[in-house]
């Protein structure tokens, strides 16, 4: 199929591509590229890029554009879309047979203007961390004005928006302006750290730089799988996940790239220069890590550091002796061939040019700690006394360290050390589309597992994370014949890669199912019981004598579930590990299920110390299992780390869904059924006696307000655990309990999987409630697992939860039948004016609607139109927000129409939204005629005097209305003092 058809037949397609994020920036570097290519002319560019016009509106103009331009244009357009966009997005196009990567076009003509279309791609990226430096620059050479660089500066630009903007307003400038510009841009690549120390740097240096390049692209450029028995390149198997900024930084919103984790964008302490990236167990973190080694091993990224040190916390974890940081370096790292001492002293003189990467705090025996200061980079100390001074500041400032870690381990005390946060949040859906596709090259499996994916939502939200998408992909073939009985829980997932390890290394016996688990009986107990030990020791890394220990053969071993540890050295004897953290959480519970031999206190410990604030707990929990023996024998606990309290948790996860109803029957196997009964009956009560303990913590109400419950990340914890025993009398009896009025769970890490955990648990409300959401991962699959408890929702808090269209229309339809639901907040997402239907639907039908928040997304014009209709048919509406959109003084214009006659809207803010003074003209219609209305917000827009003028008129019409908000508009000093005059309108 020739290319002009594959846009033709893909056109859907590839507006999803180019859109679905909500964010331009995909738009905008196509058409970068195709500017550059000459494919689209300046006259093209205005043409598609029309200012408060609809993103999709921008993207079906261009490709109707390309169309029409015929073959040639067709397949660059194909070949730019391939080069730009993430692989994730792209998954699932079609490419015509020679597609290959667009190409710079030939420089014909040698002026600086040209040049600045030819090269715009890579002067959008050189440009955008140096907008000011460039602007200062044009200012002193007297080629721009202030009023230029505000025009450019615009805060409601990223800054890649802003390096664009910056080319367009030089072009209109002519020639001279162009030729300083690009000397700058030159000047400033010269001038750059790593090129002004490659002229001047010693050979031996460079020899060391060679030399550890090649170690971190050799541990780095294969992916061990994790059944550890083939090797996979990371090129082929590497699947982006979703990086977000943690919700402190004022950048939480803008598009995140790998080299942003080290970059400028989203710092909020400048003084720092420790970077973490946070993420859940399986999440990616140290995949990630791994592509950023091989990016710069590679001279691909990060190129501004000179030297890349990796680290793993786990290995660090074995290192027994004191060292220096000279030790630590080449000794973890990379062993200099001469000249230690001097190379060492050249780090020290260039910190800038130095970045170290620490993946797995969270698996470290200790918990951070600023308490030990150690400053000298030449004295000895304990392995994790100095990697807290690093991360701190007291060793190395000026190195720029980043650091992996679950969010559990990440005290307020290590937090005020960061430069900055990144959160990894899995795989999105099309990651997970990406992956499959990779993971399987047989077109025909890949289709039937992504049908099965969408077929079943439980488990498409199981497979966000990336651990869980591995071990569906993995298990493909029991997935597709399991039927009905496909896994609803995480347990159920990980009991069948149990399963498809069990047969792939061994067939089974027998052609009963049942029977799989009996014959392995004494694997699962070996490799359980080395699991437990290693929870309870906060061992991760297994030796020979280890294994022997605790009775695991060579049998147990080809298994795969126990991986060589390719980190420690091949000169020391073998070390194993599991293949996951999480695997061997899991193995654990087995063992605590499977064995007869545990103390009957073992599982009211395990579930009560999550419970317990002060948490030394983790080796008494363990200790309860041993033999009196045993414990004896155990030497003196050291500080006890976040990793204990994290992994005891998934731990107890797992024995909850172990001991589900569906499970049990794999036990009868090989323990008497009393016992499964006795164990079942303590997680029971073990569930129900934490629940009824964050209930008794929900303070009294103060007079006149709600009585609101602020679950925390432990509430979502015991959540899960009943989810996973899939017993709908334990919910029920739990949420017999809770009597709240508005349930807050913010910040807690809510993605689709504890969506579904949390709609199977709270549909069980007697009354309903306000659930509050805002600040999570659920995205659209969350929004669709949390349909089942719509019902007993009266409010719904969404914001800054990664929703689309997709998911609002889903979310509205159910949302329509809920008599309920009177009440949503979804600022900060990324709906377009698309789902404004679905709303203006919810307004005509749900007579009794009180509250509609939609502030910060992009909605235009268009969207307002489209609300607006609901609005005529809607009595009740009382609050309505769109701070932060795009809706103009049409928009304005179109909402104030039917605005005029409501009896019953209370509060409206169209702050920052670009409406000038006829949408301020419109407004004070509504002011003059609506009597319900109290408080207007206009604050952030453009509106002039006369606007105003017209907002003071209506108000001498209208007594009941409170205040008119007009902060930062186009008024003067002098204009606002004298219309200061009307002191119902904020200035």
């Amino acid at each position: 199929m020739c290319a002009q058809e594959l846009v033709l037949k893909q056109r859907t397609e590839i507006l999803q591509a180019l859109c679905s994020s909500g964010s331009p920036e995909h738009l905008e570097r196509v058409l970068d590229v195709l500017l550059a290519r000459g494919v689209v002319t300046w006259e093209d560019y205005h043409n598609i890029q029309v200012q408060g016009r609809p993103l999709y509106t921008n993207a079906r103009q261009l490709l109707d554009l390309v169309y029409t331009k015929g073959l040639d244009s067709c397949e660059l357009f194909l070949a730019v879309l391939k080069q730009v966009l993430p692989e994730a997005q792209t998954a699932g196009l079609s490419y015509p047979g020679c597609c290959s990567n667009p190409k710079g076009k030939e420089e014909s003509q040698n002026s600086a203007i040209h040049s600045l279309l030819t090269q715009r791609p890579s002067l959008v990226c050189k440009l955008q961390t140096c907008v000011d430096g460039t602007l200062e620059t044009l200012v002193k050479s007297g080629h721009f004005c202030a009023a230029d660089c505000d025009q450019v500066r615009l805060p409601i630009h990223t800054p890649t928006q802003q390096a664009r903007r910056l080319l367009d307003h030089v072009r209109s400038k002519g020639e001279s302006v162009a030729k300083v510009v690009l000397q700058y841009i030159q000047q400033q690549e010269s001038e750059s750290p790593l090129n002004q120390e490659n002229q001047n740097l010693p050979k031996e240096v460079l020899k060391y730089q060679k030399k550890l390049s090649s170690s971190v692209s050799a541990q780095s450029c294969f992916l061990s799988t994790y059944g550890g028995t083939t090797h996979m390149s990371l090129d082929d198997i590497y699947t982006e996940g979703e990086l977000v900024f943690g919700h402190d930084c004022a950048d939480a919103c803008a598009p995140l790239g790998l080299e942003d984790i080290v970059g400028p964008l989203g710092t909020v302490n400048k003084e720092a220069d420790t970077v973490l990236i946070c993420g859940e167990a399986g999440s990616g973190k140290s995949t990630l890590l791994q592509r950023l080694h091989l990016l710069w091993a590679r001279g691909v990224a990060f190129q501004d550091f000179l030297l890349l040190f990796p680290f793993s916390c786990r290995r660090l974890n074995s290192e027994s002796k004191e060292l220096s940081i000279q030790e630590l370096l080449f000794e973890h790292c990379c062993w200099p061939d001469r000249g230690q001492s001097d190379l060492f002293q050249f780090i020290l003189d260039n910190p800038h040019l130095i970045l170290f990467t620490f993946d797995g705090l969270d698996e470290l025996k200790q918990s951070f700690s600023d308490e030990h200061r150690h400053c000298c980079p030449t004295q000895r100390a304990p392995a994790h006394t100095l990697l807290f001074n690093l991360f701190q500041g007291s060793l190395m400032k000026g190195v720029r360290k980043v650091v992996t870690s679950r969010p559990e381990a990440v005290s307020p005390v290590l937090k005020k050390h960061l430069c900055k946060e990144v959160c990894l949040k899995g795989f999105s859906p099309n990651g997970i589309d990406s992956f499959v596709r990779k993971h399987h090259k047989d077109p025909s499996v890949t289709k039937k597992i992504l049908q099965s994916l969408q077929a079943n939502t439980v488990l498409l939200g199981l497979c966000h994370t990336p651990v869980l998408c591995w071990i569906v992909s993995q298990c493909y073939k029991e997935l597709l014949g399991c039927g009905e009985g496909s896994p609803k829980t995480i347990t159920d997932v990980y009991l069948m890669i149990l399963q498809h390890f069990f047969h792939h290394q061994s067939p089974p016996k027998s052609a009963i199912g049942l029977n799989w688990l009996e014959e392995h009986q004494q694997t699962v107990l070996h490799l359980g019981q080395l699991a437990f030990e290693g929870i309870k020791n906060t061992c991760y890394i297994f030796s020979d004598t280890d294994l022997k220990t605790h009775g695991v053969t060579e049998k147990d071993l080809c298994m795969g579930f126990l991986i060589k540890n390719k980190d420690l050295s091949p000169n020391h004897s073998k070390h194993y590990e599991f293949l996951h953290m999480t695997m061997q959480c899991f193995f654990a519970a087995l063992f605590i299920v499977f064995s007869s031999n545990t103390n009957r206190s073992v599982i009211p410990k395990l579930f009560e110390q999550q419970n317990m604030r002060e948490t030394d707990l983790g080796s008494t929990c363990f200790r309860a299992c041993l033999s009196p023996t045993d414990q004896q024998e155990m030497v003196s606990e050291s500080e006890s780390s976040a990793a204990e309290k994290t992994n005891l948790q998934i731990t107890a996860t797992f024995v909850s869904g172990l001991l589900s109803q569906r499970n049990q029957k794999l036990w009868l196997c090989c323990c008497s059924s009393a016992t499964v009964e006795k164990k079942v009956k303590q997680v029971v009560k073990c569930l129900s006696k934490g629940m009824h303990k964050h209930f008794r913590s929900i303070p009294q109400p103060v007079p006149g307000e709600k009585k609101s419950m602020h679950a925390m990340p432990g509430f979502v914890w015991l959540i899960k655990c009943i989810y996973e025993m899939q017993e709908s009398q334990i919910a029920k009896d739990a949420m017999s309990k809770l009597e709240v009025d508005h349930l807050k769970l913010t910040y807690c890490n809510i993605g689709p999987v504890e969506c579904t955990a949390l709609a199977f648990v709270l549909q069980h409300l007697r009354s309903p409630v306000g659930l509050q959401l805002d600040n999570n991962s659920v995205g659209d699959v969350g929004v669709e697992q949390l349909l089942p408890c719509m019902h007993v929702c009266n409010s719904l808090y969404l914001r800054n939860n990664n929703i689309t269209d997709e998911g609002i229309h889903k979310l509205i339809a159910k949302g329509i039948q809920c008599d309920s639901f009177q009440k949503i907040a979804l600022f900060n997402n990324k709906l377009t004016d698309a789902c404004m239907p679905y709303f203006s639907q919810l307004l005509k039908t749900k007579k009794n609607f009180l509250c509609l928040r939609l502030g910060n997304n992009n909605i235009t014009a268009e969207g307002a139109k489209q609300l607006a209709e609901g609005l005529k048919f809607n009595p009740s509406l009382t609050h309505l927000g769109l701070w932060g959109n795009k809706i103009g003084d049409a928009g304005s214009e179109a909402l104030a129409s039917v605005l005029e006659s409501s009896k019953s809207l209370v509060w409206l803010s169209l702050v920052g939204n670009e409406v000038g003074s006829a949408g301020a003209c419109a407004l004070a219609e509504v002011i003059k005629k609506n009597q319900s209305l109290e408080e207007l917000w206009l604050t952030e827009n453009c509106i002039t005097r006369r606007g105003v003028e017209c907002l003071i008129q209506a108000l001498q019409h209208n007594t009941n209305m409170k205040s008119v908000w007009l902060r930062n508009n186009d008024l003067s000093p002098e204009e606002v003092d004298e219309l200061r005059h009307e002191s119902r309108l904020i200035f």
